[in-house]
């Protein structure tokens, strides 16, 4: 194989497309990962936590709605967040242009079996719950 051809391959980012927008893999090795995330206007990902792994979110462009532990905040360009291990978390684009991100995930264990997603009906509840103790 041409060596230019394969350092070319090496540098092409991993890209998965869910249906609310893309994810491209920048950089990896043993205990971080480095994403490109866009998510479309009026979308989300799903409530999720990992017990082995944190994240950083950085705002690129657009503006995004994060729900870390409950609590709610609108990050714009430039703006950051921090999310610790074991912590719900969500983010949303509120916006009518894309939401891109670079996420740093950091930790033991990277892998989408350590992804501990909430049901829909688990997130009301969980909102029903913070509404309560909140009062």
């Amino acid at each position: 194989m041409d060596d230019n051809l394969k350092e070319k391959q090496e540098e092409t980012p991993v890209t998965r497309t869910p249906p609310w927008g893309k994810v491209a893999v920048l950089e990896e090795a043993s205990r971080y990962r480095i994403n490109r995330i866009v998510l479309k206007p009026g979308h989300h990902i799903s409530t999720q936590m990992h017990y082995h792994r944190s994240e950083h979110w950085i705002v690129v462009s657009g503006t995004a709605k994060v729900i870390c532990n409950g609590k709610e905040m609108l990050l714009m360009q430039n703006q950051s967040t921090y999310v610790p291990m074991n912590t719900p978390h969500r983010v949303e684009n509120p916006g009518v242009i894309p939401l891109v991100m670079i996420e740093v995930q950091n930790g033991e264990y990277l892998g989408d079996e350590d992804i501990i997603r909430f049901s829909e009906k688990e997130e009301e509840l969980q909102e029903l719950n913070d509404r309560i103790n909140n009062k």
